[in-house]
Parts: C-alpha cells; structure tokens; sequence
C-alpha cells in the first residue's frame, strides 16, 4: 500500500471474491451463479440499437424498472430502490443507519464486516449457535442497525418470517436489513412486513436466480423514507449507477418471471438430488433454502478436498475460519455439473 493511504484504511481485511482461475476448464460450483444463461427474451434484448445508445446517459431514476419490479412484487415505486448489485443496497445502509453500530452473525456473508470497518462503525458480531442457526432473540432490542442474511451464507440455513418480524418488532428506532439474495431457491420473503414496519429493509439481486451476475443489478424494498435515505446517498456518489445495458436487461427479466421461476425449481431438485447423494457418500449437509449446500467429510480435511476438487476441475469454495474450515459451499450447478461432481467425490474419497 502507498504512504498515502488514510489510516484508518491500513488495517481493514478487503473483502475477498470467489476464485475465477483462467488456467483450466473447470466446474464452477464456487460463487453461486445461475447455471442457465438469462431467458431467451432477455439475450434478445441486446441489439445493436441499443449498443449505439450508450453514447446517452442511463435513466438515473431507473423509472421504467422500478415501476416494472413494483407491480410483480405488488408495492408501489417509491418502495423501491434499484442499484448496482445488492451490495451497492448494504454498502448505503451501512453507511446511512450505522450510527448507533450494526450488529450481524459472526458467520455470515463476509461484505457485512468489511462495510463496518470501511464506515469505522462498531460491530457486534453474535456467533451462530452450535448448529449454525440463528438464534433471534439476540438481535432483538440491539437498537442498532441489524444485518441478517436470510438465508443465511454460507449455511443456507433460514429464520421464519415470524422470528424476523420479532427483530424489526423489538428494533424500532434502528434500521433492519434482511438480506434475500437467495430467497429465490426455497426460502420464505418478508417483504410483505415493509407494510407494517418503516425500519425494514429487504434486499435482493439479480445474480443468482436472475441469471445476472456479470450485469451487476439488485434491488431493495422499504418505507418511501428509508427508500429516499438511499436515493440521497446514490444522487450524491454515483446517480447514474445502473447502466443502460443492465436497467433494459432488468426489464427484461422482470418480464420473463415464470422462466426464472422454472430454473429456480431445476435448482431445488438438483439441490435435493446432490444432498441425497452426498450424504449417503457420509457427509454432513446443512438443510438449505439456497442455491448451495454447505458439507463437510470425515474423509478428509475441508481444505485438502478443496485442493483435490480444484486439480480435478471442479472448484468449490473453501473458508480459513476455524469453526468452518472442514466445511466447503458448493454452488449447485446443472444436473450434469453435479453428477460430475459427485462421480469426483466417489473417485476420491472411495
């Protein structure tokens, strides 16, 4: 790092994405991308016309969208809030509702530590409980922003909606955030609490059940206060955040639901077949409601089967953390992918 850096910048551990090795043709299972392509109708919708439009400026608004996401989820626009990918969402309300410190599960998506200390805010991290749920009644009455992936990574694993309503319940002067990036694959909305609660915030994207990682879109749901909180902060560091390219392709997509919500259901089928398998194989597989399990062997060390998969071809994601580290996330791929990769487990562990 450079002697210019701000001090209180030196120390903070950058968040670290999932590998993309271009040395080999591997079997992603490692990010938690969508193994389809976007529906058929959104590839369509990138014609040369619109490349030529992007010599003009993206609506900033992002009206056509807002207005398009409103009517499917049944809200009103001013709701809804759209940025670039969900964690443009929790970078602003980090910065936005961090004041009285956030409080967040110790094991959960690694961003929420990383915004704390980008925002020098005072975290409270409340470990998982010995199964790895979540326990709410530690984050009721916290008076603090709350952040809770729901569900939750990389476990899977879920609160009911009655359990997170008691968090926002017992929290009225702080801001919650239910983060529903994989809601999608089984799980249980909240969304409609946002009628009853004006400290709720719900987040969601387009890159996993959407099927666009690469376009970088997400979107939230909130009181039309906290929605304009977020709108401030956007028109005062990046209003036209979302380019053109990605608000038509979120049209689109809106447009497409039952396509989407087809390739959800492949994916919950194959998420079943692949822990049936797995733990007849022996291993541990957490109960999931994402689009990735959570295992482990008494076969062999977590991180030694990681290695083993990725000189074979198959990368899954691997955590250094000492209560995980016998345990690997794997994205659940096509049925293909998965059998490939369960004829791979039995090849090395058998």
């Amino acid at each position: 790092m450079s002697r210019f850096l701000k001090e209180q910048y030196q120390a903070m551990e950058a968040y670290t994405p999932g590998e993309q090795p271009r040395d080999m043709q591997y079997i992603k299972l490692n990010t938690n991308e969508s193994p389809y392509p976007p529906a058929p109708s959104v590839v369509e919708a990138m014609t040369g016309e619109q490349v030529e439009l992007l010599r003009l400026y993206s609506d900033p608004t992002a009206k056509n969208l807002k207005e398009k996401l409103a009517g499917m989820y049944g809200v009103r626009p001013e709701n809804v809030f759209v940025s670039n990918g969900s964690d443009e969402v929790l970078n602003f309300a980090f910065m936005a509702f961090g004041g009285q410190g956030v409080v967040f599960p110790d094991i959960s998506y690694g961003f929420y530590e990383v915004f704390a200390d980008l925002y020098a805010i005072n975290a409270e991290k409340i470990p998982l409980e010995e199964d790895f749920s979540i326990d709410y009644h530690k984050y009721c009455g916290k008076n603090k922003l709350v952040v809770i992936a729901n569900p939750n990574a990389p476990t899977g694993m879920t609160l009911p909606v009655e359990q997170i309503e008691e968090i926002v319940k017992s929290n009225p002067d702080a801001v919650v955030v239910i983060d529903e990036a994989y809601v999608d694959f089984g799980g249980e909305t909240c969304l409609p609490l946002i009628r009853k609660y004006d400290n709720l915030l719900v987040t969601r994207t387009f890159s996993k059940s959407r099927c666009l990682a690469g376009g970088r879109l997400g979107y939230a749901f909130a009181s039309p206060e906290i929605i304009a909180d977020l709108e401030k902060i956007k028109y005062s560091t990046n209003p036209y955040n979302i380019n053109r390219l990605t608000l038509l392709l979120g049209e689109k997509t809106v447009e497409a639901e039952g396509y989407y919500q087809e390739k959800c259901r492949e994916i919950e089928e194959t998420r079943a077949w692949t822990a049936a398998k797995l733990e007849k194989l022996g291993f541990t597989v957490l109960p999931s409601k994402a689009n990735f399990i959570f295992v482990k062997t008494d076969k062999m060390d977590g991180g030694e089967l990681y290695r083993t998969l990725k000189a074979k071809g198959i990368l899954v994601r691997h955590f250094t953390n000492p209560r995980i580290c016998q345990y690997n996330r794997v994205t659940i791929g096509t049925k293909a992918q998965m059998e490939a990769f369960v004829d791979t487990l039995k090849e090395v562990l058998l």
